[in-house]
């Protein structure tokens, strides 16, 4: 009966976890579809917005390619920002980008973590935990602006960085984050913010748009490129925030099923259990009846 008891025990532990991570995937499914239309409606503008610019970067001349958003020294001084979450329950979400830092860190920034030139902004509980307890350099966290993920918020962090950037203090500022694609994917993502390397990339089979440019293009590039940086920075964040709810509803839709799973097993289990404990205590009765019949 003992053995029956720890079934009947674990059953009922396990029904009350099913009904905490059920509860936590609708909610999780319910914070995602509103997050996720922020993230869709703001993807088509942040990418017309570099495609202009790098229109713009395109039609200027070598000489009038100089920016101080493009200043391109060796990088001795890094700035890596990590964007986690604050909270867990949602599968190797964290870890993948936790890993990825320190693989970075190792192979390809391991001289300046050396010299100790090599700093982490936190933007997530998670991870500001981690490299905290690592002692690495953290230059702040900004763990509270998930608690109220806007625009204004978010883009008050990245003039931040720009300004360090533009101060001499960081000579080269890189993004390491979970970019939404579905539900069920998060796709781990490597980005440089700073120094912007747009003349750099690839370029564009189609045809450039010719504009009518009011000013110049060298002020329009001036008041554009903070834009876009800032936007861009911005749809990290958000990014990440999506991508969170998305592996939080994953990973209690799979916590749930596996909760389903046990119980019916240990249901199973039990009856087992029961059947054999009934039928040891009619062999004793019968087992009685005939000694007193003897």
């Amino acid at each position: 009966m003992a053995n029956l008891k720890a079934i009947r025990i674990r059953i009922s532990s396990v029904r009350s976890t099913r009904q905490i991570t059920s509860a936590m995937k609708m909610v999780s499914a319910a914070k995602l579809r509103k997050a996720q239309d922020r993230i869709l409606q703001l993807r088509p503008y942040a990418n017309k917005l570099y495609e202009i610019l790098v229109d713009l970067y395109r039609s200027l001349d070598e000489s009038e390619l100089s920016n101080i958003y493009s200043r391109m020294t060796p990088p001795e001084k890094i700035l890596i920002v990590v964007i986690t979450s604050n909270r867990g329950l949602c599968g190797a979400f964290n870890s993948n980008v936790i890993r990825e830092v320190k693989n970075v860190i190792s192979e390809r920034y391991s001289g300046q973590f050396r010299k100790g030139n090599l700093w982490l902004m936190a933007i997530g509980k998670k991870g500001f935990d981690y490299f905290r307890k690592l002692k690495v350099q953290m230059v702040q966290e900004h763990n509270h602006l998930f608690n109220e993920l806007t625009f204004e918020n978010v883009t008050a962090v990245a003039e931040q960085v720009l300004k360090s950037f533009l101060s001499g203090e960081f000579d080269r500022v890189e993004i390491i984050y979970n970019q939404f694609k579905n539900a069920a994917v998060q796709n781990l993502t490597k980005e440089v913010f700073l120094p912007v390397e747009i003349s750099q990339k690839r370029k564009s089979d189609k045809a450039p748009v010719d504009y009518i440019y009011e000013p110049t293009k060298e002020e329009i590039i001036r008041e554009l490129i903070p834009k876009s940086l800032k936007t861009q920075f911005y749809k990290a964040v958000l990014d990440s925030f999506v991508a969170e709810h998305g592996a939080r509803m994953t990973a209690m839709h799979k916590a749930t099923d596996n909760a389903t799973t046990m119980i019916r097993e240990l249901t199973l289990q039990y009856n087992k259990a029961r059947q054999a404990a009934i039928t040891g205590q009619i062999l004793e009765v019968t087992s009685g009846a005939e000694a007193l019949k003897g």
